[in-house]
């Protein structure tokens, strides 16, 4: 039977305020086990494992809006835990490196000469550093939205198979995805390498890393921006972007980049959403709260099925639309909460102080259907330079 402690004790035993659990509490992130008749709060042990994952996030710098999703996931302690070592490994091994690059520079240093270049290694270093944390949230984000699809998607090929199966590899010598995430094209879509040259391309140094470790040495990973991409002219005879070209900072440029490094007969596979995808997703959020966006941008309007072509047909002499056809159906609230909060918008401000309410909102709409279907409308277009 777990032990039972009062606010102060509590507080005292975990060496926080009584007032930081009056807010944790006020804004639903940590709520007592028990409530007495009189009002008075009761925390259990189990609380206090809550708590510290709590503190934890908090030291390795996530805010309370990013934490509130976290805490609703389905870990068990084993679990938890090695998610913060997993972290805090991430945060050690990027201190060490930039204690040893402090210490190689200490010892070579003089008033007359300064080796700037390892200064400025030593700076990347530290931006790195702070990039942890980000490529976390990131890498979390992908892998819930991708795991929504896979496991409520009506069309059980899939997309990435879809996806592999769209792409003619008899034409196919030397391939760059750019953007690759977290590589899930590759996982298992399997391809005779012999005699092909496949790069996976991410800005994100994590991103990249994680792929590494997954793929191994098949494929030759690579961390640049798809806006410049440092290989020559004529280079590729296929580039792949996979839900990236409505991200990037300067489309145009992109593209121009891509034609340069394509070949005379060179082909781009670019996939994007409708403006229907997951719109169901979305007047679910506004119906219970209109101030919530999910994104600040609308990712169909940079590059999407219906003004795709237009926009490639600047730089491609053939260009060709598939439609990839599927729904979602889901009937459970966790998933589709997990993926809202994954999203790119304010929805963790928002949503984050009222997940219960939110939850019991849409337990409600489960309850009367049975069943949320959800619109997806997802395809790629061919172009040939």
């Amino acid at each position: 039977m777990e032990k039972k402690y009062k606010t102060g004790e509590f507080a005292k035993l975990a060496n926080v305020t009584e007032r930081t659990l009056r807010y944790y509490d006020k804004i639903g992130l940590l709520k007592p086990s028990f409530i007495l008749s009189n009002g008075y709060r009761q925390y259990t042990d189990s609380d206090l494992l809550k708590l510290q994952k709590i503190l934890s996030l908090k030291y390795l710098g996530f805010s309370i809006e990013e934490i509130f999703p976290i805490m609703l996931e389905d870990q068990n302690l084993i679990q938890s835990f090695k998610m913060q070592i997993d972290l805090i490994d991430s945060r050690i091994k990027s201190m060490t490196n930039i204690k040893d690059s402090m210490e190689s520079i200490i010892s070579t240093i003089n008033d007359k000469n300064i080796d700037w270049s390892k200064i400025i290694s030593l700076i990347k270093m530290s931006s790195n550093d702070s990039n942890i944390i980000e490529h976390y949230k990131n890498t979390k984000n992908l892998n819930v939205r991708i795991s929504l699809h896979d496991k409520y998607s009506q069309n059980k090929q899939g997309w990435f198979p879809w996806l592999f199966e769209q792409i003619d590899f008899s034409r196919i010598n030397r391939l760059l995805e750019v953007g690759c995430g977290n590589g899930k094209l590759w996982k298992n879509n399997k391809i005779d390498l012999r005699n092909r040259e496949i790069f996976l391309s991410d800005s994100s140094q994590g991103m990249v890393e994680e792929v590494r470790k997954t793929l191994g040495n098949d494929f030759n990973c690579m961390v640049f921006s798809c806006e410049q991409i440092p290989f020559k002219d004529d280079y590729f005879d296929t580039v792949i972007a996979n839900h990236v070209l409505f991200y990037v900072y300067d489309l145009d440029l992109t593209l121009k980049e891509i034609t340069r490094v394509l070949n005379k007969s060179g082909m781009l596979y670019c996939s994007t959403y409708g403006s229907n995808h997951m719109k169901e997703i979305n007047d679910l959020v506004l119906n219970f709260d209109s101030r919530v966006r999910l994104s600040q941008t609308k990712l169909y309007d940079v590059f999407g099925l219906d003004n795709g072509e237009y926009i490639l047909r600047k730089f491609f002499k053939n260009v060709y639309k598939k439609k990839y056809k599927d729904c979602l159906i889901v009937d459970k609230s966790k998933p589709i909460i997990d993926y809202i909060m994954s999203c790119h918008g304010n929805q963790n401000e928002l949503l984050g102080p009222k997940l219960d309410e939110f939850r019991k909102y849409l337990d409600s709409i489960l309850l009367k259907e049975g069943a949320i279907k959800i619109t997806k409308e997802a395809g790629i277009f061919v172009c040939l330079k």
